[in-house]
């Protein structure tokens, strides 16, 4: 199965907690962390671009959801991240920070 390519992703916070963007991608065989974003405080959307985290053109990218001072949260879908694509995918994490859900909203 073909994995869907996306050009960016974008996260919504409706936790009570302040969150990072980061990336999880596949690079020569190894899963690698990307570097994390700023601070997403509680209503506030963030659509990031992978590429501008360190993520390698053309690899599998997830999600990853650094909480501070809490549990970090890893999406469950895997996408090819392709800078030229105009998709975005669109997650919401709600919560507190010793429990909280991540979940795709869509992706278009």
């Amino acid at each position: 199965m073909d994995l869907e390519k996306v050009g960016s992703f974008s996260l919504h916070n409706g936790g009570g907690f302040v969150a990072k963007i980061q990336f999880k991608y596949l690079e020569d065989g190894a899963w690698k962390y990307s570097k994390k974003g700023s601070d997403i405080t509680l209503g506030v959307t963030k659509k990031a671009d992978p590429g501008e985290y360190g993520v390698p053109n053309g690899v599998p990218t997830r999600l990853k959801v650094f909480v501070v001072a809490g549990y970090d949260n890893l999406a469950n879908q895997q996408f090819i991240y392709d800078k030229s694509y105009s998709e975005t995918a669109n997650y919401l994490i709600t919560g507190t920070t010793l429990n909280n859900k991540l979940g795709l909203i869509e992706s278009k």
